[in-house]
């Protein structure tokens, strides 16, 4: 069973931003045991960052790959219903708290599955105890 829904910051803080590494780290060691929950999205968004990274050349073409070869390899499962609340639920959080609709999909799926969030995005994080939702 998942611990947690995991959001794409804490991915991206994990492989290239290097001030949040080690909680990034501590986060995974949290999921690893058991698996973390995601909307699709998250491999959109993941795989998006790393390829800007590369075009600006902050990331090698290598060095993306091998980074997306080690988040394969985590315990990850995808919640296949998130697009069946996204004009709905999922909308209606990204109204009341002024997030993406993308953001809110990680709190609809944490509010809907019970399950902690594990995010450094301050807007999701304040809307995740605005509503109750634990954070990891």
């Amino acid at each position: 069973m998942p611990v947690c829904v995991l959001d794409a910051s804490v991915a991206i803080a994990l492989l290239i931003e290097e001030d949040r590494s080690e909680e990034a780290r501590a986060i995974v060691r949290h999921i690893i045991d058991d698996c973390a929950e995601v909307p699709g999205l998250w491999y959109f968004e993941v795989g998006n960052v790393l390829l800007v990274a590369e075009r600006r050349r902050a990331l090698t073409a290598a060095a993306r790959r091998d980074h997306l070869q080690d988040l394969a390899r985590l315990p990850i499962v995808i919640d296949h219903e998130a697009t069946g609340h996204v004009w709905g639920d999922t909308m209606a959080l990204a109204e009341r708290h002024g997030l993406s609709l993308y953001d809110a999909s990680y709190l609809e799926l944490s509010q809907r599955r019970q399950l902690p969030l594990a995010s450094f995005d301050a807007a999701l994080r304040r809307a995740a105890r605005a509503t109750n939702v634990p954070l990891l």
